[in-house]
């Protein structure tokens, strides 16, 4: 059996956005080329210095040494075995060869150049190499102070540049979001892609794209939704016509069975007309103040199905009791309609849910939401009642949200605006009305 490793710390959100890792890119790029051009010239200039040393030094070392050998003085910084004659070199010149090192003389830097005297011993010379050390030093300085800034240039160009592109991305992400949400007249409408010689770049094809999407998609649905209610409306007529032969017919059971179907035809009708309101948006809300529960009451009244009402705690909401009344009414019907008995309207202030004791909803409602005349397997489907429900929700401005009871059951709760204040009512109660 494997084991999940832990994870480590997660970083903050900022961090996975494309203006940081841009910026980090680019900090990194840029101390990478001036730590790789710095060395260059450090190199370059420190070769340059340390061998102009050696050669003088050397140079000193040659006419020390023919001093020696013709028993002459043997000049400043200049002697055999001296002291402070670095171990390493004085052994290369008692070897017989001759060089140079880079030492320290009274806590200055200096340059040392030995070679071979008689006797076993080292004659060597000592060349002042402060002036040398002090042109890398400061050589040193300046690049770092020069890469300091071109770094912190370089960034804030960059950062610039990138945030122009970000800021139009996350201007197309918003855009794409309010599209997803139904607002289908929202485009990004960028500068770029309004003049067709202008050259777009691949921001603007996005953008582009994203607005034809829209223009294509809201004339689709445009086009459905007419054509919905232009069907609807023409089936409106010679339903009512059947309707008023259905009522002439003489009872029987064929007669029952004609007003039936009639009716579920006329309540289809008046579905797919409603359905084309909200989609089409022409809905507009009257608002009161009401209480709740005594709207959940006559919802569950007028819906004719055996539930229960419990009253947790009522208050007073600012929303249209018609549509209110509507939604809750197909929910119930839906419970009764597709779940099992006891069905239990529960009102707890803002929030109304409705729950049976059937299968449940299925996975992809609880997931998507109601889509219209779906089917699972070889279930009825939930028609265009939790459709209605959800688009009138959506006009009172509440939300509604279909889950699973853990112990079997569908549960639809409807949470409704509401502020609390010092003048709403609220009312307690336990049991069951």
């Amino acid at each position: 059996m494997s084991r999940r490793l832990p994870r480590g710390p997660r970083l903050p959100a900022w961090t996975a956005t494309l203006t940081w890792k841009a910026a980090v890119f680019i900090t990194v790029m840029c101390c990478a080329l001036a730590a790789l051009l710095g060395a260059l010239v450090h190199v370059s200039v420190t070769d340059q210095t340390v061998g102009q040393a050696r050669d003088h030094a050397l140079t000193r070392l040659g006419e020390a040494t023919d001093a020696f050998q013709a028993g002459d003085d043997l000049g400043p910084g200049a002697g055999v075995d001296p002291p402070g004659l670095p171990v390493r070199l004085r052994e290369l010149a008692v070897a017989g060869e001759r060089g140079t090192m880079v030492g320290a003389r009274d806590s200055r830097p200096t340059m040392w150049a030995a070679g071979p005297a008689t006797g076993g011993r080292a004659i060597a010379v000592q060349v002042d190499y402060a002036q040398g050390a002090r042109t890398i030093d400061g050589l040193d300085r300046a690049i770092l102070g020069s890469s300091v800034l071109a770094i912190g240039a370089t960034l804030l160009v960059g950062a610039f540049a990138v945030t122009r592109v970000t800021r139009r991305l996350h201007q197309t992400a918003r855009v794409a979001r309010r599209i997803s949400a139904g607002d289908l007249d929202a485009r990004v409408n960028d500068p770029r892609t309004r003049e067709p010689s202008r050259r777009q770049d691949e921001v603007a094809a996005v953008s582009g794209a994203l607005d034809t999407m829209a223009s294509s998609l809201q004339g689709k649905l445009q086009s459905e939704q007419r054509f919905t209610a232009d069907v609807a409306h023409e089936l409106r007529t010679p339903l009512t016509g059947l309707h008023a032969a259905a009522e002439l017919l003489e009872p029987g059971r064929p007669t029952e069975l004609v007003r039936d179907r009639v009716a579920a035809l006329r309540t289809l009708t008046e579905d797919l007309l409603e359905i084309s309101r909200l989609d089409a948006k022409s809905e507009h809300v009257d608002l009161d103040d009401h209480h709740l529960a005594p709207l959940a009451e006559r919802a569950v009244r007028g819906s004719g199905v055996d539930a229960e009402l419990v009253l947790v705690r009522d208050v007073c909401v600012v929303t249209d009791r018609r549509r209110l009344e509507r939604v809750l009414g197909n929910l119930i019907a839906n419970a009764a309609k597709h779940g099992r008995p006891p069905i239990v309207v529960t009102v707890d202030g803002p929030a109304v849910s409705v729950r049976d004791h059937g299968e449940g909803y299925p996975d992809y409602l609880v997931e998507h939401g109601p889509q219209r005349f779906r089917t699972e397997g070889t279930t009825k489907g939930h028609g265009l009642g939790l459709t209605i429900a959800l688009g009138q929700t959506a006009v009172l401005g509440a939300r509604l949200s279909f889950a699973n009871a853990a112990d079997g059951g569908a549960v639809a709760t409807l949470t409704l605006p509401y502020e609390e204040s010092a003048g709403a009512g609220a009312r307690d109660a336990d049991g069951a009305v």
